[in-house]
C-alpha cells in the first residue's frame, strides 16, 4: 500500500508560482502512475497531470504550458511546479497513485491511493 503526503500549498497572487511536493512510501512507488488532481468547493475532482514510470507526462488542457509534473525516484517524491497561477487554479490539490500505467483521459476513478491534500489559493 502506498502512503502519500502532500506539502507546498499556500496563498499566492495571480501570476505567481508554487511547487507542490508529494512524499510517497510503501511498496512499488516507482512502478506506478502518479498524478495530481484538484478539487474546488462544489466541483468534481479534476485531473491535473500524470507521469508514468516511463516518464511520459500528460496534462489537463487548462494547465498545459503553466504546470510541470516531475518525480524523483531516488527520493520517492512527486512534484508539481505551478507557474503563472490564476484565481481559477484555487483548489485543494491531491497526489494520487495508480496500480497500473497512466492512461488518458486523467480520471480519479483510476487511482487507488490518495494523499490528504494541500490547499492552493490564488488571489487576483
Amino acid at each position: 500500500q502506498v502512503q502519500l503526503v502532500e506539502s507546498g500549498g499556500g496563498s499566492v497572487q495571480a501570476g505567481g508560482s508554487l511547487r507542490l511536493s508529494c512524499a510517497a512510501s510503501g511498496y512499488g512507488y516507482s512502478s506506478k502512475c502518479m498524478g495530481w488532481f484538484r478539487q474546488a468547493p462544489g466541483q468534481e475532482r479534476e485531473g491535473v497531470a500524470t507521469i508514468g514510470s516511463d516518464g511520459i507526462t500528460r496534462y489537463a488542457t487548462s494547465v498545459k504550458g503553466r504546470f510541470t509534473i516531475s518525480k524523483d525516484n531516488a527520493e520517492n517524491t512527486l512534484y508539481l511546479q505551478m507557474n503563472i497561477l490564476k484565481p481559477e487554479d484555487t483548489a485543494m490539490y491531491y497526489c494520487a497513485a495508480a496500480g497500473w500505467g497512466c492512461i488518458a483521459p486523467i480520471l480519479a476513478g483510476d487511482f487507488g491511493a490518495w494523499g490528504q491534500g494541500t490547499q492552493v489559493t490564488v488571489s487576483s
